[in-house]
């Protein structure tokens, strides 16, 4: 500072110039900031008012379709009170009622057990497949229609009512169509007396849904949201959203307040307008409530297409300002100081760089000589050490939020598998501790075990691959065991299940090793399915450990349709299990010598463990002696159980 107030009184033309460039600076930038002040109350109450509108006409368009639903809905109920005798022209009329509306993905008419004298179910169902519509009857043992929501909904309700959207995935001929994410508008039918009979089902695709809302936008960025009551998204651009996420969704792995308030408000049938961030960008949400089924629909007009005209106007005129800023500044320092050297310029520009001021701006300079090569050669190193020092910080920082991120899940998956140990204390039958070690931040080894009417249900698992893609696998894989396994389902069918679910859509040709076992506490029955996976040790009750022969099954999602065996141990009371993956026997040390199945025989034999948490504890011990200061080359979980 003291050196540019040294040169200012030094220099008249330096001083002069200076004052003119500052005048006219000053005036510019007040005019201009004004005038943007105004222009962009101007072009937000525009976005407003254009945002509202196309919400009210998006609105209006859902309304609309409802209206034709219903309408429908109430036609075809005339049909059936008129024909309820007649099996066949049910059939037909929900054949007949989703080729006559190009907006219905399925149609069926459900009625309660036994409505027709020796027939347990019927549920007549049309579904639309590309042009060609498909009828069946969909009611029988494997697929009990009077379960599912579209059907208690209205009876428990006694009056029509939208359900939230769901995949009815077990329908008898699944496999003969196609499975759309749908949303049903379900509508009860009653006898003379008012006692519930059955219900009519009208069936709208989601996608299809999406496809009619989501064109009418006000910009080319903007999207419409419709939510149902429970949050889940019926239109988003993102066809990955419909059905499977919720508004709260992308709540779960990190704060965001204000996403949480906006979820609320839409469920609470508010209207308004939000300013939050979405996607890492600045966002007008403008939102109103569809009273008629309980949603809500939003527009989201991102911040920049809203401005992106003003924003870009206001660069070009600061730009021209600045250029002509320095225009005024070079032609008052050159009227004035004709003198001036432009090597001494250079240099003390030059100067400032190498005190660390980058975003010193360098006089521009089109001599062809050696001064305005010099020049130019000064104003390209400028440029690519601010852009040098700008990427190395952004790549910091980004390293920074990766990491974090990665820590919240590793926490979230270790908060999934069990970690309460023991954990039945009110039991002194069951002995059982298990551990998992991730190779990475977060991994795809898994294992789980609860009781279920007086069986101890317990798996093991390991998903190909290690990291992020691992750990998704792993939790679903998870929670479908735990999800079948308390509808006390045997391991193999429960296998069988997993198997069908994973291959389903496995692009990356993921798959997983898995032992399923089920124990009857009182009996001491052990009922087993070995998918692809390590066989686990038994230690008698004489302290002899060896390997449990199992059959060859093939891994889960390998092999879609496979039939995967189950086998049965008469009495495992007074036994021990110790379950493991890979990572135990396959560890290397730096030499890339394996832990192998001898040596880990060999501590289970040499070594006599109290309980199962010592056990696991001291085999845990064992490896990482053998590996020592080596990386671990993949996950490791261990669980250990005894019976009795």
């Amino acid at each position: 500072m003291r050196r540019l107030i040294a040169l200012i009184r030094q220099s008249f033309s330096a001083r002069l110039s200076l004052w003119v460039v500052l005048f006219a600076a000053m005036v510019f930038l007040a005019a201009q900031g004004y005038v943007a002040l105004l222009a962009r109350r101007s072009v937000r109450s525009e976005a407003v008012k254009g945002a509202s509108q196309v919400l009210e006409n998006t609105i209006l368009r859902l309304n609309g379709i409802i209206e034709d639903v219903e309408i429908a809905a109430d036609n075809l109920e005339w049909l059936v009170y008129r024909n309820l005798e007649f099996q066949d022209r049910l059939m037909e009329y929900t054949r007949s009622t989703v080729q006559g509306n190009s907006f219905l993905q399925g149609c069926s008419i459900s009625l309660e057990p036994y409505t027709f004298k020796g027939i347990k179910y019927f549920s007549a169902y049309s579904n639309k497949t590309g042009d060609s519509v498909t009828t069946i009857q969909e009611g029988s043992d494997d697929y009990q229609y009077f379960y599912m929501d579209w059907y208690i909904l209205p009876k428990l309700l006694n009056q029509p009512c939208w359900t939230e959207p769901y995949s009815d995935w077990e329908t008898d001929d699944a496999e003969s169509m196609d499975t759309e994410r749908t949303i049903s508008y379900c509508k009860p039918l009653t006898d003379k007396d008012g006692t519930f009979i059955g219900t009519i089902s009208l069936d709208i695709s989601l996608d299809w849904l999406s496809s009619m809302i989501s064109p009418v936008k006000p910009y080319k960025r903007a999207y419409s949201v419709i939510i149902s009551r429970g949050g889940t998204y019926l239109v988003h651009p993102d066809p990955d959203k419909l059905f499977y996420q919720t508004v709260f969704t992308e709540t779960m792995t990190g704060s965001d307040p204000e996403l949480v308030e906006l979820g609320h408000a839409m469920q609470d049938w508010q209207e308004g307008t939000r300013v939050l961030e979405l996607g890492g960008e600045r966002c007008l949400v403008f939102f109103e409530p569809i009273k008629s089924t309980g949603w809500s629909a939003a527009i989201v007009c991102p911040d920049k297409d809203i401005f992106g005209g003003f924003n870009r106007l206001r660069r070009i005129a600061l730009l021209i300002a600045l250029f002509g800023l320095m225009l005024m500044f070079l032609a008052c320092f050159r009227v004035v100081g004709k003198t001036m050297r432009p090597l001494k310029d250079l240099a003390d520009q030059a100067k400032n760089i190498a005190d660390g001021h980058f975003n010193t701006v360098l006089p521009q300079n089109d001599r062809p000589d050696e001064i305005g090569v010099l020049s130019r050669s000064f104003a390209n190193m400028r440029t690519s050490l601010v852009s040098y020092i700008d990427e190395l910080t952004k790549t910091t920082a980004a390293n920074t939020r990766i990491e974090g991120e990665l820590q919240i899940a590793r926490n979230i998956q270790k908060g999934m598998l069990p970690g309460v140990f023991p954990p039945f204390p009110e039991r002194d039958d069951v002995d059982l501790y298990a551990s998992m070690t991730p190779a990475k931040e977060v991994g795809g080894d898994l294992y789980d075990f609860f009781i279920q009417e007086g069986s101890l249900y317990y798996c093991i698992g390991d998903v190909s691959g290690k990291g992020v893609p691992a750990s998704l696998i792993m939790a679903v894989t998870r929670n479908l065991f735990r999800v079948m396994g308390q509808q006390g389902l045997p391991p193999d069918e429960i296998a069988g299940r997993l198997n069908e679910i994973i291959c389903e859509g496995n692009e990356q040709m993921m798959f997983v090793t898995m032992f399923i076992g089920r124990v009857n506490l009182e009996t001491g029955l052990m009922d087993f399915c070995n998918c692809g996976h390590n066989p686990p040790v038994v230690i008698s009750k004489k302290g002899k450990a060896s390997f449990l022969e199992s059959l060859p099954n093939t891994p889960l999602g390998v092999q879609p349709g496979f039939w995967y065996e189950e086998e049965i141990i008469k009495d495992v009371r007074g036994t021990t299990l110790f379950l493991y993956t890979d990572g135990l026997n396959e560890a290397e040390n730096k030499e890339y010598e394996q832990f192998g199945n001898e040596r880990l025989l060999a501590v289970l034999n040499e070594v006599s463990f109290p309980d199962a948490e010592s056990a696991v504890k001291g085999m845990a011990e064992a490896v990482s002696k053998h590996v020592g200061k080596a990386e671990a080359s993949d996950d490791l979980a261990m669980l250990c159980l005894k019976i009795g």
